[in-house]
Parts: C-alpha cells; sequence; structure tokens
C-alpha cells in the first residue's frame, strides 16, 4: 500500500504536532496489517484500500476534535470494523475461494510454496476458514492474521477476554473436525 503523502500545512514547514507525528507513526506501523484484515473480511483489494483509507479519515476526524487515543491499534481496528460494517450492509460479501480464483488471491510470497499440492491445500484451508460463523471466523482471522492479543479482540468485539478465548478454541475445533473429514 502507498504510502498516505504529508500535506499539512505544518508538514510542509517542517513543525509537525505530537498529535500529526503519532496520527503519521500510526499509519506506517498499522496501514498494511489494516489493509490485510481488510482483505481478508471483503475480498476485494480494491474496496479493502478505500476502506483503510476511511479508517484513517475518520480516525483524523475524530484526533481534529481535540479528542485523544488511549489505545492506538485497538482504536484503528475498532475503527476498520465500524467501516466494514458500513461496507457489508452496502455489499454483499464475496467467498475466499472466489477471491482466490476470480482475482488470482494468493498468500504473501514468504508463506507460499510454487507446488500445485501446497497451493490446492491453501485454498482448501480457506474454504474452511470461510466456512465457519463469523463469531468463531473473525476473532481466528485477528488472532492468527492480525496478530491481536484476546485482550485487544475483546475490545474491539465488545465482549470479554473470555468470550473471545472461547470463541477462538471453537472454532479451531471446527477446523479441526473439518480436517478430519
Amino acid at each position: 500500500m502507498e504510502r498516505m503523502p504529508r500535506t499539512s500545512f505544518s508538514a510542509e514547514h517542517g513543525t509537525e504536532s505530537p498529535v500529526e507525528r503519532m496520527f503519521l507513526q500510526s499509519y506506517d506501523d498499522y496501514a498494511n496489517a489494516l489493509f490485510r484484515h481488510a482483505v481478508l473480511r471483503v475480498r476485494d483489494r480494491d474496496l479493502a484500500r478505500d476502506l483503510v483509507q476511511e479508517t484513517f479519515t475518520r480516525v483524523w476526524d475524530y484526533l481534529a476534535k481535540g479528542k485523544s487515543i488511549e489505545h492506538v491499534r485497538a482504536f484503528l481496528y475498532r475503527t476498520l470494523n465500524s467501516a466494514l460494517v458500513d461496507a457489508m450492509r452496502k455489499k454483499r460479501p464475496v467467498s475466499l475461494d472466489q477471491l482466490a480464483e476470480d482475482d488470482g488471491f494468493d498468500p504473501p510470497e514468504e508463506y507460499t510454496d510454487p507446488t500445485p499440492e501446497v497451493r490446492e491445500e491453501y485454498r482448501a484451508a480457506l474454504h474452511m476458514v470461510n466456512a465457519l460463523d463469523d463469531r468463531y471466523k473473525t476473532p481466528l482471522l485477528m488472532r492468527y492474521v492480525d496478530g491481536l492479543s484476546p485482550k485487544e479482540i475483546a475490545a474491539l468485539l465488545g465482549v470479554t477476554e473470555n468470550v473471545v478465548s472461547v470463541r477462538i478454541h471453537r472454532g479451531l475445533k471446527e477446523l479441526r473436525g473439518s480436517l478430519r473429514q
């Protein structure tokens, strides 16, 4: 994802405020992870880019009102999830299998083996994850794709840490059951 240009007056004159520095650092630190999360959720790279841009626009507007953010990463994911919900209401999602077939979605290079067998296993895994109920799929993706802790996931989803742990456990159990079949 391309770097967001620094176009504010203060940035042009080298006098960034602490809020601007925090915002720009947040973009540098989290934009790619937010983009990956959005792609997995909406299965559309262009829409995912738009959602990440919308997320940072909403966060900037929030900061411009003089409000502060205690936990930036959690706030960004919560804002992205709100944008995702808005987008999902407007557009019907596509399956991960269809994304792999139609858009050529492939895992990042460091996670792939060029053999056809490995690619087929990857597609099968995507199909199994896509088949999970959202209450299990979302925490699993947030935990193992986005690298969020159960505590962070709980804050984002508005549930307790115990609920998140149970959903992750049950989601993994369902995936294991699918593998045995």
